[in-house]
């Protein structure tokens, strides 16, 4: 039987097209001697191919392998600097060590990159331009203190800020430190209610969801003049999605977001009565792609509706991270009008790690 062509069906092989593009592209910078950063090059020299030939899109870095996990823990940094842009200004952003010694990410632009197209998917009214930001997440060393920061300029706004370790947070909870862990609790809390309290251009923030439910013990974020909330971290499910407009934060635009220091930010998909309060994200094609795949084999890409181990591909001129096993799992979603690509719906902590990680803030 013959299968007619649609316009989604067009625009489905289109984006396909474009990621295929985007990885021939991304594979030319980094395994050139002139452009690509000396890790790559190096690796390079053990294949038995030349990933510039043989390549040809998405599919076929399969002859990559996966990335791992230790290649990125540990120095030096500088083998990750592109030589193709080793004259601009470098960021170093760390994960967060959840899952042992924090991985290290090589960053020159993508921070503002990916955050300048998260704007756009921002609302105007609920998140005004020139309205002030409280960036209610961690510090330190990670990509998402100065990512936030930039998101509020950009939009016209200055950022407040708390200080938070979430890696103390994680020790107290591994020793059982809980009154300890409650008083630093109350510590960061305290900061982002005296920003609240004096300041009332205030409008938007961003947060995790134990640090929300935490700050509406105490405030009503309404009534402080809160019009716009973006909200990530392990616990963002359907339960919290649903807790958080009808119970947390009624009348607030509430915007789920999935990102990490490795990928940038997945957009979700806008809430509709039949999606029962369930989270759907899509991945910042071409720049990151998600295939959700067999635990046991992570060459099988699982069917949709099918619950898969997130595998993670970021595609940018400064990062190269070809089908790296995430520690998260996901069902698989259909591609939509909207994104022509596959999603992400109810997140979560893969099952495998959930007994040695500890999710802390998040």
């Amino acid at each position: 039987m013959e299968v007619l062509a649609t316009p989604f069906a067009d625009k489905v092989k289109e984006a396909r097209d474009t990621l295929d593009a985007h990885v021939r592209d991304m594979v030319a910078w980094h395994f050139n001697p002139g452009t690509g950063c000396p890790f790559w090059l190096e690796f390079a020299e053990e294949l038995d191919f030349d990933p510039q030939r043989e390549i040809g899109g998405y599919s076929d870095l399969k002859y990559l392998g996966h990335f791992q996990d230790e290649w990125l823990r540990g120095g030096p940094v500088r083998r990750w600097i592109p030589r193709g842009s080793e004259e601009q200004r470098t960021y170093v952003f760390e994960t967060g060590g959840s899952t042992g010694v924090p991985k290290y990410r090589i960053s020159q632009n993508d921070f503002q990159i990916d955050y300048e197209m998260f704007s756009e998917h921002l609302s105007e009214e609920t998140f005004p331009k020139g309205a002030d930001w409280l960036m209610l997440g961690p510090t330190g060393p990670r990509r998402l203190r100065l990512a936030v920061e930039y998101l509020c300029q950009i939009r016209g706004g200055i950022c407040f800020l708390v200080d938070l370790d979430p890696r103390w947070v994680n020790k107290l909870i591994k020793r059982g430190a809980l009154q300890e862990l409650e008083l630093y609790k109350a510590h960061v809390i305290d900061q982002a209610l005296t920003i609240l309290r004096a300041n009332d251009n205030v409008k938007c923030m961003f947060t995790t969801p134990k640090l929300l439910e935490e700050l509406c013990e105490k405030i009503s974020l309404q009534k402080a003049g809160i019009s716009g909330i973006f909200c990530g971290g392990t616990e963002m499910n359907a339960q919290f999605n649903r807790f958080a407009r009808e119970e947390l934060i009624p009348g607030i635009d509430f915007v789920p977001t999935y990102g990490n220091t490795l990928m940038g930010l997945a957009y979700s998909k806008p809430l509709e009565p039949e999606d029962n309060y369930a989270i759907t994200y899509y991945p910042p094609v071409p720049r990151a792609f998600i295939e959700l795949v067999n635990p046991d084999n992570p060459d099988e890409e699982v069917d949709y509706d099918e619950v898969g181990r997130v595998m993670l591909t970021t595609l940018t001129k400064e990062f190269f991270m070809p089908r790296f096993l995430e520690r998260d799992e996901a069902e698989r979603a259909k591609p939509i009008e909207a994104y022509p690509w596959d999603g992400v719906r109810n997140l979560g902590l893969f099952s495998e790690l959930q007994e040695s990680v500890v999710v802390g803030v998040y």
